[in-house]
Protein backbone atom coordinates (compact mmCIF):
# COMPACT_ATOMS: atom_id res chain seq x y z
CA UNK A 1 0.00 0.00 0.00
CA UNK A 2 1.07 3.60 -0.59
CA UNK A 3 0.31 6.56 1.68
CA UNK A 4 1.01 9.90 0.02
CA UNK A 5 1.62 13.21 1.75
CA UNK A 6 1.38 16.46 -0.20
CA UNK A 7 4.63 18.43 0.24
CA UNK A 8 4.31 21.56 2.38
CA UNK A 9 5.72 23.55 -0.53
CA UNK A 10 2.52 22.92 -2.47
CA UNK A 11 0.66 25.17 -0.02
CA UNK A 12 3.33 27.88 0.28
CA UNK A 13 1.76 30.38 -2.11
CA UNK A 14 -1.85 30.07 -0.95
CA UNK A 15 -3.25 33.42 0.11
CA UNK A 16 -6.09 34.08 2.53
CA UNK A 17 -5.38 30.96 4.60
CA UNK A 18 -3.47 32.31 7.65
CA UNK A 19 -4.30 29.42 9.95
CA UNK A 20 -1.92 27.34 12.06
CA UNK A 21 -1.88 23.63 11.17
CA UNK A 22 -2.84 20.97 13.70
CA UNK A 23 -2.17 17.27 13.29
CA UNK A 24 -3.64 14.02 14.57
CA UNK A 25 -2.38 10.49 14.14
CA UNK A 26 -5.01 7.91 13.21
CA UNK A 27 -4.49 4.17 13.05
CA UNK A 28 -6.39 2.26 10.36
CA UNK A 29 -6.46 -1.54 10.81
CA UNK A 30 -5.64 -2.14 7.16
CA UNK A 31 -3.57 0.89 6.20
CA UNK A 32 -1.64 1.63 9.37
CA UNK A 33 -0.83 5.15 10.58
CA UNK A 34 -2.48 8.13 8.87
CA UNK A 35 -1.83 11.78 9.61
CA UNK A 36 -4.92 14.00 9.59
CA UNK A 37 -4.81 17.80 9.43
CA UNK A 38 -7.30 20.22 10.96
CA UNK A 39 -7.76 23.87 11.85
CA UNK A 40 -8.54 24.92 15.42
CA UNK A 41 -9.31 28.64 15.62
CA UNK A 42 -10.77 30.63 18.48
CA UNK A 43 -10.67 30.33 22.27
CA UNK A 44 -10.38 26.77 23.56
CA UNK A 45 -13.28 27.27 25.96
CA UNK A 46 -15.57 28.90 23.34
CA UNK A 47 -18.63 27.14 21.89
CA UNK A 48 -17.53 24.78 19.14
CA UNK A 49 -18.55 24.95 15.48
CA UNK A 50 -17.51 21.90 13.46
CA UNK A 51 -17.05 22.75 9.78
CA UNK A 52 -16.99 19.73 7.46
CA UNK A 53 -16.02 19.97 3.81
CA UNK A 54 -16.81 17.52 1.03
CA UNK A 55 -15.62 16.52 -2.44
CA UNK A 56 -13.07 17.57 -3.72
CA UNK A 57 -12.45 20.54 -1.41
CA UNK A 58 -10.63 20.93 1.91
CA UNK A 59 -10.64 23.24 4.95
CA UNK A 60 -9.66 26.11 2.65
CA UNK A 61 -13.37 26.18 1.78
CA UNK A 62 -14.04 27.77 5.18
CA UNK A 63 -11.28 30.39 5.11
CA UNK A 64 -13.73 33.33 4.95
CA UNK A 65 -16.30 31.93 7.39
CA UNK A 66 -13.83 31.12 10.16
CA UNK A 67 -12.71 34.70 10.96
CA UNK A 68 -16.34 35.84 11.17
CA UNK A 69 -17.26 33.01 13.51
CA UNK A 70 -14.18 33.48 15.70
CA UNK A 71 -14.91 37.22 15.97
CA UNK A 72 -18.43 36.32 17.11
CA UNK A 73 -17.00 34.22 19.94
CA UNK A 74 -16.87 30.69 18.54
CA UNK A 75 -14.16 28.05 18.29
CA UNK A 76 -13.93 26.60 14.79
CA UNK A 77 -12.74 23.05 14.11
CA UNK A 78 -12.26 22.29 10.41
CA UNK A 79 -10.60 18.99 9.49
CA UNK A 80 -9.23 17.92 6.13
CA UNK A 81 -10.78 14.52 5.43
CA UNK A 82 -8.30 11.72 4.77
CA UNK A 83 -7.40 11.94 1.09
CA UNK A 84 -7.89 15.70 0.93
CA UNK A 85 -6.15 18.94 1.81
CA UNK A 86 -3.08 18.54 3.99
CA UNK A 87 -4.17 15.15 5.35
CA UNK A 88 -2.52 11.92 4.22
CA UNK A 89 -3.77 10.36 1.01
CA UNK A 90 -3.91 6.57 0.59
CA UNK A 91 -2.81 5.95 -2.96
CA UNK A 92 -5.38 3.44 -4.26
CA UNK A 93 -9.07 4.06 -4.95
CA UNK A 94 -9.80 0.77 -3.20
CA UNK A 95 -8.28 2.13 0.02
CA UNK A 96 -11.36 4.32 0.47
CA UNK A 97 -14.80 3.31 1.65
CA UNK A 98 -17.71 5.08 3.29
CA UNK A 99 -17.14 2.93 6.39
CA UNK A 100 -13.50 3.94 6.59
CA UNK A 101 -14.30 7.63 6.17
CA UNK A 102 -16.85 7.44 9.00
CA UNK A 103 -14.33 5.63 11.21
CA UNK A 104 -11.49 8.06 10.41
CA UNK A 105 -13.65 11.10 11.11
CA UNK A 106 -15.20 9.54 14.23
CA UNK A 107 -11.77 8.73 15.67
CA UNK A 108 -10.60 12.28 15.01
CA UNK A 109 -13.79 13.79 16.45
CA UNK A 110 -13.81 11.74 19.65
CA UNK A 111 -10.15 12.59 20.24
CA UNK A 112 -11.14 16.29 20.37
CA UNK A 113 -13.60 15.44 23.21
CA UNK A 114 -15.94 18.34 22.44
CA UNK A 115 -19.61 18.69 23.35
CA UNK A 116 -22.53 21.03 22.62
CA UNK A 117 -21.18 21.17 19.07
CA UNK A 118 -22.82 23.07 16.23
CA UNK A 119 -22.28 21.16 12.99
CA UNK A 120 -22.08 22.96 9.66
CA UNK A 121 -21.90 20.44 6.83
CA UNK A 122 -21.94 20.54 3.03
CA UNK A 123 -21.62 17.82 0.36
CA UNK A 124 -19.79 14.79 1.86
CA UNK A 125 -19.48 16.84 5.02
CA UNK A 126 -23.15 15.97 5.48
CA UNK A 127 -22.90 12.33 4.41
CA UNK A 128 -20.23 11.92 7.09
CA UNK A 129 -21.24 14.57 9.60
CA UNK A 130 -24.84 13.39 9.90
CA UNK A 131 -23.51 9.92 10.61
CA UNK A 132 -21.55 11.48 13.49
CA UNK A 133 -24.71 13.16 14.77
CA UNK A 134 -26.54 9.82 14.67
CA UNK A 135 -23.67 7.99 16.39
CA UNK A 136 -22.96 10.62 19.04
CA UNK A 137 -26.19 12.65 19.37
CA UNK A 138 -25.43 13.86 22.90
CA UNK A 139 -22.33 15.71 21.63
CA UNK A 140 -24.26 17.90 19.18
CA UNK A 141 -26.45 20.88 20.06
CA UNK A 142 -27.65 21.76 16.56
CA UNK A 143 -27.03 21.20 12.84
CA UNK A 144 -26.88 23.57 9.87
CA UNK A 145 -26.87 21.73 6.52
CA UNK A 146 -26.02 23.23 3.14
CA UNK A 147 -26.24 21.41 -0.19
CA UNK A 148 -25.99 17.90 1.20
CA UNK A 149 -28.08 14.82 1.97
CA UNK A 150 -27.93 11.39 3.56
CA UNK A 151 -28.82 8.92 0.76
CA UNK A 152 -30.16 5.44 1.43
CA UNK A 153 -30.36 4.18 -2.14
CA UNK A 154 -34.13 3.76 -2.17
CA UNK A 155 -34.87 7.09 -3.90
CA UNK A 156 -33.93 7.59 -7.58
CA UNK A 157 -30.69 9.51 -7.86
CA UNK A 158 -30.66 12.73 -9.88
CA UNK A 159 -29.44 12.73 -13.46
CA UNK A 160 -27.07 15.54 -12.48
CA UNK A 161 -25.36 13.29 -9.94
CA UNK A 162 -25.12 10.39 -12.36
CA UNK A 163 -23.46 12.67 -14.91
CA UNK A 164 -21.04 13.91 -12.27
CA UNK A 165 -20.18 10.37 -11.17
CA UNK A 166 -19.54 9.27 -14.76
CA UNK A 167 -17.38 12.32 -15.38
CA UNK A 168 -15.34 11.74 -12.21
CA UNK A 169 -14.45 8.22 -13.30
CA UNK A 170 -13.70 8.96 -16.94
CA UNK A 171 -11.95 12.33 -17.08
CA UNK A 172 -8.24 11.96 -17.72
CA UNK A 173 -7.17 14.90 -15.57
CA UNK A 174 -9.27 15.38 -12.44
CA UNK A 175 -9.06 19.09 -11.57
CA UNK A 176 -10.37 19.90 -8.11
CA UNK A 177 -10.20 23.61 -8.87
CA UNK A 178 -12.13 23.15 -12.10
CA UNK A 179 -14.82 21.18 -10.29
CA UNK A 180 -15.19 23.86 -7.62
CA UNK A 181 -15.39 26.47 -10.39
CA UNK A 182 -18.23 24.58 -12.10
CA UNK A 183 -20.03 24.12 -8.77
CA UNK A 184 -20.29 27.82 -8.01
CA UNK A 185 -22.74 30.40 -9.30
CA UNK A 186 -20.50 33.44 -8.88
CA UNK A 187 -17.21 31.92 -10.02
CA UNK A 188 -13.77 31.81 -8.39
CA UNK A 189 -10.48 33.50 -9.20
CA UNK A 190 -7.51 31.69 -10.74
CA UNK A 191 -5.72 31.92 -7.38
CA UNK A 192 -8.62 30.24 -5.58
CA UNK A 193 -8.80 27.56 -8.24
CA UNK A 194 -5.07 26.92 -7.77
CA UNK A 195 -5.58 26.60 -4.01
CA UNK A 196 -8.08 23.80 -4.56
CA UNK A 197 -5.66 22.06 -6.91
CA UNK A 198 -2.74 22.43 -4.47
CA UNK A 199 -3.37 19.25 -2.41
CA UNK A 200 -3.12 17.14 -5.59
CA UNK A 201 0.30 17.67 -7.25
CA UNK A 202 -0.43 14.91 -9.77
CA UNK A 203 -3.03 12.23 -10.52
CA UNK A 204 -1.51 9.78 -8.01
CA UNK A 205 -2.75 11.99 -5.15
CA UNK A 206 -6.37 11.96 -6.34
CA UNK A 207 -7.51 8.44 -5.42
CA UNK A 208 -9.76 9.73 -2.64
CA UNK A 209 -11.28 12.40 -4.85
CA UNK A 210 -11.91 9.81 -7.55
CA UNK A 211 -13.40 7.36 -5.04
CA UNK A 212 -15.93 9.61 -3.32
CA UNK A 213 -18.55 9.76 -6.11
CA UNK A 214 -18.61 5.95 -6.32
CA UNK A 215 -19.24 5.61 -2.57
CA UNK A 216 -22.60 7.41 -2.56
CA UNK A 217 -25.33 4.81 -1.93
CA UNK A 218 -27.51 4.66 -5.04
CA UNK A 219 -29.27 1.31 -4.44
CA UNK A 220 -30.90 -0.23 -1.37
CA UNK A 221 -28.29 -3.00 -1.39
CA UNK A 222 -25.32 -0.61 -1.43
CA UNK A 223 -22.93 -1.33 1.45
CA UNK A 224 -23.81 1.80 3.44
CA UNK A 225 -27.54 2.05 2.68
CA UNK A 226 -28.52 0.20 5.86
CA UNK A 227 -26.18 2.31 8.01
CA UNK A 228 -27.59 5.53 6.53
CA UNK A 229 -31.15 4.27 7.09
CA UNK A 230 -30.25 3.64 10.72
CA UNK A 231 -28.86 7.17 10.94
CA UNK A 232 -32.12 8.51 9.52
CA UNK A 233 -34.00 6.76 12.31
CA UNK A 234 -32.01 8.81 14.79
CA UNK A 235 -32.47 12.02 12.81
CA UNK A 236 -36.21 11.43 12.55
CA UNK A 237 -36.26 11.64 16.34
CA UNK A 238 -33.89 14.63 16.48
CA UNK A 239 -35.63 17.50 18.26
CA UNK A 240 -32.64 19.81 18.58
CA UNK A 241 -32.51 22.63 16.00
CA UNK A 242 -31.78 21.65 12.40
CA UNK A 243 -31.46 24.43 9.83
CA UNK A 244 -31.08 24.17 6.05
CA UNK A 245 -29.36 26.86 3.97
CA UNK A 246 -29.11 25.64 0.38
CA UNK A 247 -27.88 27.45 -2.69
CA UNK A 248 -30.54 28.05 -5.33
CA UNK A 249 -28.27 26.97 -8.22
CA UNK A 250 -27.35 23.39 -7.29
CA UNK A 251 -28.91 20.81 -9.60
CA UNK A 252 -27.38 17.86 -7.75
CA UNK A 253 -28.87 18.57 -4.31
CA UNK A 254 -32.04 20.41 -5.33
CA UNK A 255 -34.95 19.37 -3.09
CA UNK A 256 -32.87 17.75 -0.38
CA UNK A 257 -33.46 20.70 1.94
CA UNK A 258 -37.22 20.10 1.78
CA UNK A 259 -36.65 16.45 2.71
CA UNK A 260 -34.65 17.42 5.80
CA UNK A 261 -37.36 19.90 6.77
CA UNK A 262 -40.08 17.29 6.33
CA UNK A 263 -38.42 14.41 8.17
CA UNK A 264 -36.47 15.97 11.04
CA UNK A 265 -38.52 17.30 13.97
CA UNK A 266 -35.83 19.82 14.93
CA UNK A 267 -36.27 21.52 11.55
CA UNK A 268 -39.80 22.60 12.41
CA UNK A 269 -39.97 26.30 13.13
CA UNK A 270 -36.42 27.06 11.98
CA UNK A 271 -35.93 29.96 9.58
CA UNK A 272 -34.61 27.95 6.66
CA UNK A 273 -32.82 29.88 3.95
CA UNK A 274 -32.36 29.64 0.21
CA UNK A 275 -29.18 31.43 -0.80
CA UNK A 276 -29.58 33.43 -4.01
CA UNK A 277 -26.90 33.02 -6.67
CA UNK A 278 -25.21 30.20 -4.79
CA UNK A 279 -24.27 26.85 -6.26
CA UNK A 280 -23.21 23.55 -4.77
CA UNK A 281 -20.18 25.11 -3.08
CA UNK A 282 -22.23 27.64 -1.17
CA UNK A 283 -19.27 28.58 1.02
CA UNK A 284 -17.50 30.01 -2.03
CA UNK A 285 -20.52 31.89 -3.28
CA UNK A 286 -21.90 33.18 0.02
CA UNK A 287 -19.44 32.66 2.87
CA UNK A 288 -20.31 35.85 4.76
CA UNK A 289 -24.05 35.22 4.41
CA UNK A 290 -23.70 31.66 5.66
CA UNK A 291 -21.55 32.70 8.60
CA UNK A 292 -24.09 35.36 9.59
CA UNK A 293 -26.93 32.85 9.26
CA UNK A 294 -25.07 30.39 11.46
CA UNK A 295 -24.44 33.04 14.13
CA UNK A 296 -28.13 34.00 14.09
CA UNK A 297 -29.11 30.34 14.19
CA UNK A 298 -27.03 29.62 17.29
CA UNK A 299 -28.32 32.75 19.00
CA UNK A 300 -31.96 31.93 18.26
CA UNK A 301 -31.64 28.27 19.17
Amino acid sequence: MTILRTPDAAFADIADYPFAPHWSQLVDPGLGALRMHHLDEGRTEAPVVLLLHGEPSWSYLYRRMIPILVAAGYRCLAPDLVGFGKSDKPGAVGDYSYTRHVRWLSDWFLARDVRDVTLFCQDWGGLLGLRLVAAFPDRFARVMASNTFLPTGDVPISDAFLRWRAYSQSVASFSAGGIIQCGTARGITPAVRAAYDAPFPDESFKAGARAFPTLVPTRPDDPESAANSAAWQVLEGWTRPFLTAFGDSDAVMAGSDAEFQRRIPGAKGCKHATIARAGHFSQEDASEELADLLIQFVASA
